[in-house]
């Protein structure tokens, strides 16, 4: 089984948010003790972080689940539970990261990128949070928010200095077999390599200098056909890890075996990289004749090799690490980069239809203002209203069309609208006070009235 994976899932679940403490003061010769109640901690994320140490998504192959730990609910004495500790999940750099959908996410592409994957519940709010002169004994706690949980594809375009392009069956594993310590599967039939390989080579110590050697990153690119830029033959999925090469070998089978002559392979071998991606072409790259121990072929004006009797790969090697040593000065000179740290859109409320006379309000901010443990106590609802007020949300199911006697969802809090000359909105009017219990009944959840907002 190979140890190279180049595109996995991962299963990223944030810890929830412990819940907040309902507790009022009990202790000898303290009369009338206050609210007391610890508020919850928070969850712990997850983050997707680029490590150079990584060189594929092996990890993830069998175990994509990655998940924090919770938040410790509050406790009396106004003690705060511990939050919960996030995880770092490291990946190669040059990972992408891929909605379920197929919508591009993050790229990072450099070593340190950070971004969030899922992050972690709020800790409920204790009671204690909730005193003020109008409200002195408030029995009423937030309940802990639910972390993030999310699935990802990811996906790893290799950056290797040195790509080796070629037909199957060219010679490239040989190659990089002769100048790494890399160790590929070697056969003498198509496709032997399926996953890329890589080779770290080393050219231009001297003895006990080692300080003066070029080291560069080679890869061992599958073999590519005709109509690999259209997807043939797995195309895409080889072609993606030339994207990032400072420089492309281009090896051109010169043996009687070969399926086609030496320019028709060059020709097909561009084509199909411009197609691909037309800046590709103007990487710069080294076009070499492999097999030359048996070639039957003659190509002028290109490098001749044979990774069998080494004949050219002194000079090939030493050509390559030329240019890219050339292509890593230059890019040091346009910039040095930086670590960036990536994190999601804020959610945004939005109101969508859900029947004929059903409405829900989605986003995290509008949740996140329900979110109290009974949902039955008057003093909790009023501030519900409150926060949902000054969210706008009343605005918005105005705007969106919502009707008297029209059920309204968050989360999980449900009320009906209703808007007439005593009030509108969310506001609890006294006029629907008397029949909360009969819409308590009809709807299985707890309803709200309206708000004096007349917008």
């Amino acid at each position: 089984m190979s140890s190279f994976v180049d595109s996995a899932q991962l299963h990223a679940k944030a810890g929830d948010g412990g819940a907040g403490c309902v507790s009022f003061r009990r202790e000898a010769h303290v009369a009338k003790g206050g609210p007391d109640g610890g508020d919850g901690g928070r969850g712990g994320s997850v983050w997707i972080v680029a490590d150079h140490n990584q060189a594929s998504l092996l990890g993830f192959r069998d175990h994509p689940f990655r998940r924090a730990t919770d938040g410790q609910h509050g406790t009396s004495k106004r003690q705060h539970g511990s939050g919960g500790k996030d995880i770092t999940v490291t990946v190669p750099v040059g990972t992408q990261v891929f909605s379920q959908e197929g919508e591009l996410l993050v790229d990072l592409s450099g070593p340190g990128d950070r971004w969030l994957a899922a992050e972690g519940g709020l800790g409920g709010q204790g009671n204690a949070r909730f005193l003020s002169n109008q409200r002195r004994a408030p029995a009423f706690a937030e309940q802990g928010e639910v972390g993030q949980e999310r699935w990802y594809n990811l996906e790893l375009k290799l950056q290797a200095d040195v790509a080796l392009i070629g037909f199957p069956n060219v010679g490239k594993s040989t190659l990089i077999s002769r100048v790494s310590a890399a160790r590929p599967k070697i056969a003498d039939y198509p496709f032997t390599t399926l996953v890329p390989n890589l080779g770290v080579v080393r050219v231009g110590a001297r003895s006990g200098r080692p300080q003066d050697a070029t080291e560069f990153v080679m890869a061992d690119i599958p073999g590519l056909i005709e109509g690999a830029a259209a997807g043939r033959g797995l195309g895409h999925d080889f072609l993606r890890h030339v994207e990032r090469a400072r420089v492309l070998c281009v090896l051109l089978d010169l043996s009687e075996l070969a399926p086609i002559g030496p320019r028709e392979q060059l020709d097909i071998l561009l084509r199909e990289l411009g197609d691909y991606q037309a800046d590709l072409l103007e990487r710069p790259r080294v076009v070499v004749g492999s097999k030359g121990d048996v070639a039957a072929h003659e190509f002028e004006g290109v490098l001749t090799i044979s990774s069998v009797t080494g004949e050219g790969i002194d000079q090939l090697v030493a050509q390559l690490a030329g240019l890219v040593l050339q292509v890593r000065r230059e890019e040091a000179e346009q910039q040095d980069h930086t670590v960036v740290v990536h994190k999601p859109l804020p959610d945004e409320i939005f109101v969508e239809r859900d029947g004929q006379n059903a409405w829900v309000v989605e986003g995290r901010p509008a949740i996140r203002a329900v979110r109290f443990q009974d949902l039955t106590d008057d003093e909790a609802l009023a501030e519900i209203v409150r926060r949902l007020r000054a969210l706008g949300v009343d605005r918005m199911l105005t705007r969106a069309g919502v009707r008297d006697g029209d059920v309204v969802t968050i989360g999980p809090l449900s009320f009906e609208w209703w808007r007439d000359e005593v009030g509108a909105g969310l506001d609890r009017g006294d006029h629907h006070r008397a029949s909360r219990r009969e819409r308590l009944a009809r709807h299985g959840r707890l309803d709200l009235g309206d708000s004096d907002d007349d917008s």
